[in-house]
């Protein structure tokens, strides 16, 4: 195990308002993606892999190639979620919450979204989308996600974030994220992640504001996962938007 990776006091994770949040929102802003390192512990990275085999815990699994996905397979979380999913998932809400608010109105839409994650899945609910969408995935060597964008009915909440539950280079090796952005009348741009265990990325769903001549515009967002050379690969889904 790396010694340099600081195990937790008791929590499974680092404390939130520790991480300097008005600096995630500029690299959301600037490169379309927040990274910030070692954000879950290491014991609890492998508690969450172990989770994947109960069935009890999901409500619903995926194996990618039935689909056209890519190669591998992902797990929705069945209600109640597990504590630290939970837990994580309502905190990361209550920070991202006024960013996604600002970058609405960056974009002239008039979405407006509340400051408890309880409070913004009532909407959810009203509109008949009651499954909640957090999800563990899960790649062995030659796996790969194709680039898509996870919405799941017309509420939607414009971050997500995922958690990395391997170590790269040890665990596996390839398997980058990848984030692709389409800007009005511009050829799309590529970004390439290599997040380690425990690291947390936080991204658009499927739009974000970017600069234009006269105005700020709307450029569209896809992510995905490379191709597993060697290893297996598992992370963390954080969806704040539930499903139909």
């Amino acid at each position: 195990m790396n010694k340099n990776i600081r195990e937790p006091k008791p929590q499974a994770f680092l404390d939130l308002s520790s991480i300097d949040w008005k600096r995630a929102e500029e690299s959301l802003n600037t490169l379309g993606y927040s990274h910030t390192s070692q954000v879950v512990w290491p014991k609890a990275c492998l508690e969450l892999r172990q989770m994947y085999s109960n069935e009890k815990l999901f409500r619903k699994r995926i194996v990618m190639e039935h689909h056209n996905f890519g190669i591998g397979d992902y797990a929705y979380f069945a209600e109640p979620l597990p504590k630290l999913v939970l837990t994580l998932r309502n905190e990361l809400y209550e920070r991202l919450a006024p960013i996604a608010n600002r970058m609405m109105h960056a974009i002239r839409l008039k979405h407006a979204y509340p400051p408890t994650l309880m409070q913004f899945r009532k909407l959810c609910h009203a509109v008949g989308q009651t499954k909640p969408t957090p999800l563990m995935l899960h790649y062995e060597a030659q796996g790969f996600n194709c680039l898509h964008r996870d919405l799941y009915g017309p509420t939607v909440f414009p971050l997500q974030a995922m958690v990395m539950l391997s170590r790269k280079n040890e665990e596996f090796e390839g398997g980058e994220f990848v984030l692709v952005e389409n800007r009005p009348r511009q050829q799309s741009r590529a970004t390439v992640l290599t997040p380690n265990l425990g690291d947390l990325i936080i991204f658009p769903v499927s739009d974000r504001a970017v600069p234009g001549k006269r105005e700020m515009l709307r450029a569209s967002m896809r992510h995905g996962v490379s191709r597993i050379k060697k290893g297996k690969r598992w992370t963390l889904g954080i969806i704040f938007h539930d499903a139909k």
